[in-house]
């Protein structure tokens, strides 16, 4: 195909080859970087230079743990390396139901389903469930696979102002009577860090008569004691319809899942094209996701060291000077404001081993670009701090702190 015609695809696609091509004149172009090998999860070789790794969203360090690697070795052993096809046709391997049963055991739920990614898995499930004359509401920071999930759905969609609940009573209050409603949110929000106010919304959802449907990509293993999710965090049982979250985080492996009723997950697994028309989840990556839950129950300090972790990485880039959102967790924005300064900010870490990346318009907007730098379980004290110190440097260099 010529992308050389003057006409609005190929306009698209010079605007971006032309961004692209700029930024790796300035030595400022980081994305798609090869990393060779990860080390215990805090560290990542790349060209040849160990960097500490702070862009990961593995939070309790659980890439590369032994039981894990060897639960998903014994796998391929007995089952290989795919698995031929969609689970309704082809079969169900018996890895996929224990995998099932456990992460409804770990969400405090009557079952689970599970799907081929985390984007997958908003997708089907906002569609499935939503049609025309439905109503769909979300939050207006929510991730990317949920918005595409409510356009695809054909419903009413009309987004709230961010964790605010006073607008999203307002506008649960201007849909029409005998209408199905679903509200939907990030329990932790992957851009800013911070923690939707689920007290509040179970509330107004419950006013309303409105189903509410939770996505905890980025909760799993962070929010709560035990690092069950979002619940756990505030204390409630069951207040959730749909419970989502993703296998490729928290959990090393890759894939996305749905807890809830038994009636709930016995409709997707007969009415959602992702779980009828996809190929199921590999046998080592089911079975890698179903040790690691394991091991979060049973290593319950790597929850607790995430909470520390992320503590002093928020505390103490404030103490410099920096503005890092509202952000509570392990995700934490350092605000650079253009996105030539977010930009200048990752060269400068990257040429001093740490590892981040700047996350610019338009998928913030202008003047909100930042370094979306976040913490795990992995790291120590000393590696936090000097990531810090590095960063400082440059936040200096630049002038966004003094």
């Amino acid at each position: 195909m010529n992308f050389d015609n003057d006409d609005a695809v190929s306009r698209r696609i010079q605007a971006f080859t032309d961004r692209i091509g700029g930024m790796k004149k300035n030595d400022q172009y980081f994305y798609n970087q090869p990393i060779e090998e990860i080390h215990g999860g805090a560290k990542v070789l790349v060209g040849g230079r160990e960097m500490g790794m702070y862009a990961s969203y593995g939070y309790l360090g659980l890439i590369g743990h032994p039981r894990i690697n060897e639960a998903a070795k014994k796998a391929v052993d007995k089952f290989g390396t795919g698995t031929n096809g969609v689970r309704m046709l082809a079969g169900t391997l018996t890895l996929h139901n224990e995998l099932e049963e456990t992460i409804a055991h770990f969400k405090h739920t009557e079952a689970a389903v599970t799907y081929s990614s985390g984007y997958v898995t908003n997708l089907t499930v906002v569609s499935t469930l939503m049609g025309r004359g439905d109503y769909v509401l979300s939050d207006k920071l929510n991730h990317a696979s949920i918005v595409d999930g409510c356009l695809m759905s054909g419903a009413e969609f009309r987004r709230f102002k961010h964790n605010d609940m006073d607008d999203l009573a307002k506008r649960l209050g201007q849909i029409p009577d005998g209408v199905s409603k679903l509200v939907i949110a990030d329990a932790v929000f992957s851009m800013d860090g911070d923690v939707i106010d689920l007290p509040k919304m179970v509330k107004v959802c419950k006013k309303y008569g409105a189903y509410l449907m939770m996505d905890e990509a980025h909760s799993i293993g962070v929010l709560g004691k035990t690092g069950r999710g979002i619940e756990e965090h505030f204390g409630l049982e069951d207040v959730v319809d749909i419970k989502m979250g993703t296998l490729s985080k928290t959990i090393p492996s890759v894939g996305g899942y749905v807890a809830g009723s038994k009636e709930l997950i016995n409709y997707f697994r007969h009415a959602s094209r992702a779980y009828i028309f996809s190929a199921a989840i590999p046998p080592a990556q089911t079975a890698a996701a179903n040790e690691a839950f394991k091991v979060i129950l049973d290593e319950p300090w790597r929850v607790d060291k995430l909470r520390k972790n992320g503590e002093q990485f928020i505390s103490g880039l404030k103490s410099y000077g920096f503005d890092t959102g509202l952000t509570t967790t392990a995700i934490v924005p350092v605000m650079c404001g253009s996105d030539e300064n977010a930009f200048v900010m990752t060269r400068e870490a990257q040429h001093h081993d740490v590892f981040v990346l700047p996350v610019v318009s338009p998928a913030v907007p202008e003047g909100q670009a930042r370094l979306r730098a976040t913490v795990t379980a992995a790291h120590e004290p000393d590696e936090i701090q000097r990531a810090m110190d590095v960063i400082a440097r440059a936040g200096k260099q630049i002038g966004i702190i003094k």
